[in-house]
């Protein structure tokens, strides 16, 4: 691994901090650009699970706790992680990274946006909700952050399980239990993932690498990189369809599930095609990357908009 002469930051002194530079620290903690695509599946999944528009007051709930807990996580990963971002070119602006935060204030930040959600959660949805809320906090910051990231290249795989609860957690707010629809949105998610990350790994490997985390293409090559996320990229696509039936949604989410789909595919072919050349790869990864979120936000929204038009 390169060395690099990394000098610690200097905490801010108190009071030096202008109140607005504090305020963007702290909703810079909370990620929440990363935040709105967790909310783009939570949605989706309550307007099927009620088959229509969903109660006002639960839906609000549902996105404002869902918002606080992903909040959470986010800062709480950057408290234990701050060490490495001080080392990544891609993070070492964050708040807790500069000192603009410190690591206590980061962290008690956190912990009182959890239990803002999980109240909200408690009072105003119902316990199953709750749970899965606290479930996917608890995965992303205990089971991703501490025990997998930088200890396994299959680390985004099994961590990645965080964001794939909000589709659970959705319906659950809606009805109050578990079904297979849910559990395909949550499979959807859960096969996007790797494809999603792994092109943005591939982008900044060499910060990776410098930092120490084994994310799969520091540790591997751009073609089994590119193999992998071929796999995911059709059990994903798979899904969908399967979702088509399970959920008995009509022609609109089909037609879009199949367009969207091959159009996925062919970026992801694409990618693989070019995995020998270092220059096409990089330029394929962060398309790749930044099309599989306009992929999942079109598949989701589409569930939506079949139930809500065509009943």
């Amino acid at each position: 691994m390169t060395a690099v002469d990394i000098h610690p930051p200097t905490p801010a002194r108190p009071g030096s901090v202008p109140w607005r530079s504090l305020v963007r620290g702290y909703l810079a903690l909370m990620k929440l650009r990363v935040v709105e695509l967790l909310l783009v599946t939570t949605v989706p999944a309550m307007i099927l699970a009620q088959r229509g528009i969903p109660p006002l007051d639960v839906t609000l709930v549902t996105l404002v706790a869902g918002t606080f807990a992903a909040g959470s996580a986010h800062a709480l990963n950057q408290v234990l992680e701050r060490d490495i971002d001080v080392i990544m070119r891609r993070t070492r602006r964050r708040p807790i990274a500069t000192a603009l935060i410190s690591p206590l204030a980061g962290a008690l930040f956190a912990g009182l946006l959890l239990l803002a959600a999980l109240g909200l959660m408690l009072a105003f949805v119902n316990p199953l909700a709750a749970a899965l809320t606290l479930a996917a906090n608890a995965f992303y910051v205990v089971v991703y952050t501490v025990l997998l990231k930088r200890r396994t290249s299959q680390n985004i795989v099994w961590g990645g399980v965080a964001g794939c609860l909000p589709t659970l957690i959705g319906w659950a707010a809606v009805t109050g239990e578990l079904a297979w629809q849910p559990v395909l949105l949550f499979l959807v998610v859960f096969f996007w993932t790797p494809p999603h990350y792994w092109p943005l790994a591939m982008r900044f490997r060499d910060d990776y690498q410098r930092a120490g985390v084994p994310m799969l293409p520091v540790v591997a090559s751009a073609r089994t990189v590119a193999r992998q996320i071929l796999g995911y990229s059709w059990a994903m696509v798979a899904t969908t369809v399967v979702l088509w039936f399970v959920a008995r949604l009509g022609w609109l989410y089909g037609a879009v599930a199949v367009l969207a789909g091959a159009w996925f595919l062919a970026e992801v072919h694409r990618l693989y095609r070019r995995a020998g050349d270092p220059t096409g790869a990089a330029l394929s990864a962060m398309r790749l990357f930044h099309g599989s979120i306009t992929y999942l936000s079109v598949v989701f929204a589409a569930v939506a908009a079949d139930v809500l038009l065509l009943g």
